[in-house]
């Protein structure tokens, strides 16, 4: 399928499963679409599987944005403990499209667990709360990273009553794909390789027909890596070889070591479990010059697990980074925590990052790469090797330190489900296809005003020309005589015009007489009662009050019954 089919399914609303090879366009396409969206005033939730991954798509792991963190289940009282995070539930509220990127690093469980999360924020018993939900990857790449104990514990989604070892782990297993229902877009174009010998050797790795002149395109790519320049990434599959190299590298640069040491406190056996899941080493050596990598994701969104940049100096809280985009932070250390019921039990505290000449394979999925570097001895997962050589635009700019047989090998269940996928995506193609100009345009425009947008688009341009969105939503308060006038002059949700007040509120931009106009008096029986539960029960977050209630005022309403409190 090409992109733009799939771009033209998309647009109608419809749960989708974008793939295909590394290079087909997987990241454009889902970058046009979401550009699309936004020019009809729709702010996709854009998520990931893994930190590094939403890096690339300018978004948050699909633990973050749900909810349920780490959790290898979901209790009553988690799903309590997530409805009552004001935050969450605002945004799920307000969110109409969900994208997650590189869902081949999704376990089933997991995706489950999700789900059953967004029902719950977006009180909706719909699959996934009635979102248009977009899966985005290839299942050829790096699987699920489970433990023995995660395998012995997954559940038997499919009912077959197989047992542990037969189970898939895969995303596709899970209720929660199959009750999505996705259309298939399998993408056939190739966009990063046009090596020929490359997309050769590439293509037989995915249909598992590796055979001797196979062997020996490798063999013709063989180095030892003394005479490449430090410019060329080296990938490794496990982190001591990347920690022997980065620490390698860090000796030979002259200039003064300033070190950081991680600080803890708490139960000795949860700090030992925190200083293990933590990515920052408990002793972080930098150096100007130092090439590194952020392990955590910034509050402020000024960086990400993932984002990568380069020492240029040391300031008073910490070392001074350019990223690769430019920007230069002084960062600053962070916390990791673990805790229940409110109450911390654990913390750790470091500078969130680590040295970055050299990363694992793991992490440089979704990359491309002028060259590189790849040591795949020691490979032990499949996908591993398919993931670093298809890296690179040609085989000439991979230099191959070394493979095992493993590097080459793909995962069983996939071969038999790619079948599958490229067989729905071609039906889905033909149908679409058959659609002439005006039939599409009726289901997009559909889709889009179900969930609020404007279908004629222009959003964006509006936006560019009105500057800062609260600025124009407070240029529009000061004279309007509603939330819905505002909402329809800007072709927005009036949700969405409730959050903008609630910022401009925030910064003592909007008066309480101007908010007070602005919501009106014909629902002043339902405000006060909303503001007699908000004094009775101490608290200004919403899904208490909605549940003390027992859910006779929507969030909006307690919303905009809490905007008119000073």
């Amino acid at each position: 399928m090409k992109q733009h089919t799939a771009l033209s399914i998309l647009q109608t609303g419809a749960n989708v499963f974008l793939t295909g090879e590394p290079g087909s366009g997987k990241t454009h396409t889902i970058n046009a679409y979401i550009e699309w969206l936004r020019e009809r005033g729709i702010e996709p939730a854009v998520t990931a599987s893994t930190g590094i991954a939403a890096t690339h798509v300018g978004g948050m792991t699909i633990h973050a944005w749900s909810g349920i963190g780490v959790k290898k289940d979901l209790t009553a009282y988690d799903i309590d403990e997530i409805m009552s995070r004001e935050r969450l539930v605002r945004r799920a509220q307000a969110a109409h499209v969900l994208i997650i990127d590189e869902v081949s690093m999704i376990d089933a469980r997991t995706l489950s667990m999700a789900e059953k999360a967004i029902r719950a924020l977006k009180h909706s018993e719909k699959p996934w709360g009635g979102m248009q939900v977009v899966f985005v990857g290839d299942f050829y790449q790096l699987p699920p990273v489970s433990t023995r104990e995660d395998r012995e514990a997954t559940i038997d989604f499919d009912g077959s009553g197989a047992s542990p070892a037969q189970r898939s782990p895969f995303a596709f297993a899970s209720p929660a794909w199959k009750d999505a229902n996705p259309i298939v877009c399998y993408l056939s174009e190739q966009h990063r390789q046009s090596d020929a010998e490359l997309l050769s050797l590439l293509d037989a790795i995915r249909k598992g027909t590796v055979d001797d002149e196979h062997h020996d395109l490798l063999s013709s790519r063989a180095s030892d890596g003394e005479a490449l320049p430090e410019s060329v990434a080296r990938l490794y599959t496990h982190n001591a070889n990347v920690d022997r190299e980065n620490d390698q590298r860090l000796e030979h640069i002259r200039g003064k070591a300033h070190m950081y040491h991680m600080l803890s406190k708490g139960a000795p056996h949860l700090v030992e479990a925190l200083k293990r899941g933590c990515l920052s080493p408990q002793t972080l050596t930098l150096k100007v010059g130092a090439r590194v990598m952020f392990t955590k994701n910034s509050m402020e969104g000024a960086f990400a697990n993932g984002t990568l940049g380069e020492v240029v100096g040391f300031g008073v809280s910490g070392p001074l980074v350019r990223t690769n985009a430019g920007r230069t932070l002084e960062v600053e250390p962070a916390e990791w925590s673990i805790t229940d019921g409110g109450k911390v039990l654990a913390r750790i505290n470091q500078i969130p990052l680590r040295l970055a000449w050299a990363i694992t394979v793991h992490k440089s999925q979704g990359m491309t790469l002028d060259a590189a570097a790849v040591d795949l001895s020691s490979a032990f997962e499949y996908g591993q090797g398919y993931v670093a050589l298809s890296r690179v635009r040609t085989l000439s700019s991979l230099h191959l330190l070394g493979y095992n047989e493993r590097a080459l090998h793909v995962h069983p269940d996939i071969l038999t489900h790619d079948r599958d996928f490229k067989w729905s995506s071609a039906s889905a193609r033909k149908r679409f296809e058959a659609m002439d100009e005006d039939e599409h345009a009726t289901f997009a425009g559909a889709f889009v005003s179900a969930i609020g947008g404007n279908p004629k688009g222009g959003a964006r341009r509006k936006e560019k020309e009105k500057g800062d969105t609260y600025e124009a939503t407070l240029s529009l308060a000061r004279v309007a005589k509603s939330i819905q006038e505002i909402a329809g002059a800007r072709s927005l949700k009036p949700e969405t015009i409730i959050s903008h007040l609630e910022v401009l509120k925030e910064r003592g931009e909007l008066t309480q007489k101007e908010i007070r106009t602005l919501v009106g008096k014909k629902d002043a029986k339902k405000l006060a009662a909303i503001h007699a539960a908000l004094k009775k029960h101490k608290t200004m977050q919403l899904t208490p009050i909605f549940k003390a209630l027992k859910g006779a005022h929507s969030f909006e309403d307690i919303r905009l019954a809490r905007l008119l409190l000073d």
